[in-house]
Formats: C-alpha cells, structure tokens, sequence
C-alpha cells in the first residue's frame, strides 16, 4: 500500500482552499536504471476529488506528471467541518484514498 497523501483544507470566507501532495513515483517508462534496463511505467491515471460526498473533479492524468505530485483547488460552498475525500488509481490498478475535514482559516 502507498503512502497516505498529505491533505489541507482551510476555509477562506464561503471557499475551501484545499491543497494535496501525493506520494507516488510516476515513472515515465524512458526512464533506465543502474543496469540500463527501463523502468515500467507506474503513474496515477485518475484522480478525483470530492466534497462532503459530491464530486468535485475527476481527473485524468498520464506519464507527463512528475514524481509526488501536488495539486491545489477551491472548493465553493464548503463550511467548517466539511468532508474532503481525494482518491487516485494508477496504471497498476493501485488505489489511494484520503480524507480530511475542513478547518478554520487565518
């Protein structure tokens, strides 16, 4: 199993601002190793994003990522105590899901 991703969400007036960074190698398949094999392809193809059970994106990612990806995005309408779930599936079929509660901002 992965790593849990690293997950904020603070609350800014009526906005979540929500800021994610997955640990995942995301090799390309160009890559070679030590030995001057190529390292297989292993990257999160899909990830998606949900509030409080509503989806609120639904990505589709390829090679081109780079290794822990970060991604940030505000969710409107979120409120103190708000769920934040974020799952992503790789070319290998392997799954990640993580969840959060929305704090108080500054």
């Amino acid at each position: 199993m992965s790593e849990p991703m690293k997950i904020r969400a603070t609350l800014q007036v009526d906005t979540a601002d929500v800021r994610i960074l997955m640990l995942h190698p995301m090799e390309t398949g160009q890559r070679k190793d030590a030995k001057g094999a190529i390292v297989p392809m292993h990257f999160i193809q899909n990830v998606a994003v949900a509030h409080n059970g509503k989806s609120v994106l639904d990505a589709q990612w390829s090679q081109a990522i780079s290794r822990n990806p970060f991604l940030g995005l505000r969710v409107k309408g979120a409120k103190v105590g708000d769920k934040i779930s974020v799952t992503w599936t790789d070319n290998k079929g392997d799954q990640r899901t993580d969840e959060v509660a929305v704090a108080a901002g500054q």
